[in-house]
């Protein structure tokens, strides 16, 4: 029987360290974090998102700001947008949520957040840095993957870990922090992704496996060894009419057959969504504090 890595409590440790020197910094007469989030559309996952990050917010006394565009906004609007937070000495950091509508080019939008300000960790200059172990801000779900193997204090120097998605988002900056030097830190990885042949011969060699493919239930109890430790960064909403909305919130991982040969589980939900918020309101405060000094 496996140990739950549970995001959510951990991620509410954080929120309440947060909160706390939150406190500090408004008896010194000082304004607090302020984070801003920039909505395009109505996309139904985006908006549950987008809505936890500003309650979370508020809960540990961070100053938020929403801006919401029409889904037909243009990409110069969008870019005039983001040039005034760039500017905005008020504000800390902050993030334009994705995806965008297919008329928006992403990489453009996100090559024009000031890094200073880019809480999401997704510009070239901080993934720049974060490849070679600089101070920086760490794209938000790796972070929190990373920060929950610390709290747990599972030891993975010297494991072999094997990612399954190739992402910048995850797949990619996750393969990079597993392996660098520090703890948690020093795994051998293998970084896996849709094109890799006999996927599931490497998966049952790992001591560890991070899955960020996006496929319901695709890592089954026969792809893993026994005692292996499994994070699971899929988010998939599966119709399901027996359901209250209407559908169910499934990961990558096959969780009530694999949890019986690992060692450590994250569940769906609950184990690595609460660590991405947790890790953006970090940033943000690494960013105020940058802003303040």
């Amino acid at each position: 029987m496996s140990i739950r890595l549970d995001g959510k409590a951990t991620s509410n440790q954080i929120k309440a360290e947060l909160e706390k020197e939150v406190s500090s910094i408004k008896k010194s007469g000082k304004r607090p974090p302020h984070l801003a989030a920039v909505l395009v559309g109505n996309d139904g996952a985006s908006l549950t998102y987008v809505g936890s990050k500003v309650r979370s917010c508020e809960k540990i006394g961070y100053d938020s700001t929403l801006i919401r565009l029409d889904d037909t906004v243009t990409q110069q609007k969008l870019l005039d947008t983001i040039h005034k937070l760039n500017n905005d000495p008020g504000l800390d950091g902050f993030i334009v949520q994705l995806p965008l509508p297919k008329h928006i080019d992403e990489e453009t939008v996100l090559h024009a957040i000031n890094p200073d300000k880019d809480v999401d960790g997704f510009h070239p200059t901080n993934f720049g840095k974060m490849a070679l172990g600089m101070e920086t801000f760490i794209p938000a779900t790796p972070f929190g993957i990373m920060e929950l193997l610390r709290r747990y204090k599972l030891d993975i120097s010297g494991k072999h870990a094997v990612v399954i998605g190739r992402s910048h988002i995850v797949g990619r900056p996750m393969s990079i922090l597993l392996s660098e030097k520090g703890n948690p830190g020093n795994a051998t990885v293998t970084l896996t992704h849709s094109r890799t042949k006999n996927l599931s011969e490497i998966t049952q060699k790992a001591d560890i496996v991070v899955s960020a493919l996006g496929v319901p239930n695709f890592l089954t109890a026969d792809m893993v060894k026994q005692d292996a430790v499994i994070i699971d960064v899929g988010i998939t909403r599966v119709p399901d009419e027996t359901h209250p909305k209407g559908y169910v919130i499934v990961g990558d991982v096959a969780y009530n057959e694999v949890k019986e040969k690992a060692s450590y589980i994250t569940p769906v939900p609950g184990g690595v969504g609460p660590m991405t918020i947790a890790m953006l309101l970090q940033n943000t405060m690494l960013a105020y504090k940058r802003n303040a000094s």
